[in-house]
């Protein structure tokens, strides 16, 4: 994953064509701190892969969908939520002191790739630390990365 051009590549294994992806990560910038809303950089891995079975759209709090199908309906009746849709794949950091222990640690940070609303821009940073994905996109990466794929943020 490249901060700096929002974009996610998937490299295929056994040398297939890559598949390039737009993202939008943190607001605040790169950074590993706890609370600091910042996207976290190095080696990660897909510790948890969180959604399976659910519809596009579908509404996720604390991990757990929630029954409701985003709409536009939905986010005006709720305009303070940061949603959380369609399929989560949360990341676990591999480097001690850099993004995995106390207070940098990426999945303490609750550090997810997941799905936003489509009228969210990409390629232009806008999470509070995550790393937002357009739904389609995301329901096409999460049926071919597995748990434990490695996942480089740079």
């Amino acid at each position: 994953m490249d901060i700096g051009t929002q974009t996610l590549t998937l490299f295929e294994p056994e040398g297939g064509e890559a598949v390039v992806y737009p993202v939008s990560t943190a607001l605040n910038g790169p950074g590993e701190r706890q609370n600091s809303g910042c996207t976290p950089r190095g080696e990660h891995y897909v510790r948890a892969r969180i959604g399976d079975g659910q519809p596009e759209n579908s509404v996720f709090v604390a991990r757990r969908p929630t029954g409701e199908l985003y709409s536009a309906e939905l986010a005006r009746s709720c305009p303070e939520r940061d949603w959380i849709l369609t399929r989560i794949l949360w990341l676990c950091g591999r480097e001690w002191g850099k993004n995995r222990g106390p207070g940098v640690d990426s999945f303490r940070r609750f550090i997810y790739i997941h799905g936003t609303p489509d009228s969210e821009p990409m390629g232009e940073p806008r999470s509070h630390g995550c790393v937002r994905m357009r739904n389609c996109d995301l329901l096409a990466l999460f049926e071919r990365v597995p748990a434990g794929t490695p996942v480089l943020i740079r």
